[in-house]
């Protein structure tokens, strides 16, 4: 008895267009809002931790953040977009302010548009 297992394998598979690109998933930015109970120390501290930034690259954003009422602060993949933003959600008390504030940083996600 032969043995078709293989057969119907080979059947079964999609073609691959050797022409065909990978499409790629569309971008995601990072969004902080500026308030007026966050410091700016606790906020430049919060994305150097969760992004690595160096701190004038922090603080640019920052005071981006702060005069246009909002900046985007990373951009890639939804699903690294909505890691980083709880990272910032989950970054804990600004004891920076005059009173300690408990409420998380602003965050959102966006996708980029085109």
């Amino acid at each position: 008895m032969p043995d078709t297992r293989h057969a119907t394998q080979a059947r079964s598979r999609p073609k691959v267009d050797p022409q065909g690109k990978p499409r790629l998933l569309p971008p995601y930015a990072v969004i902080i809002e500026n308030d007026d109970e966050h410091s700016f120390p606790y906020v430049i501290d919060a994305l150097r931790r969760v992004f690595g930034y160096g701190w004038f690259k922090a603080f640019r954003l920052t005071m981006r953040a702060h005069v246009q009422g909002r900046a985007a602060v990373w951009t890639g993949p939804l699903e690294v977009a909505e890691f980083k933003r709880d990272r910032i959600r989950g970054a804990g008390p600004d004891f920076h302010a005059r009173k300690p504030v408990h409420a998380p940083l602003g965050c959102a996600i966006e996708p980029v548009s085109d």
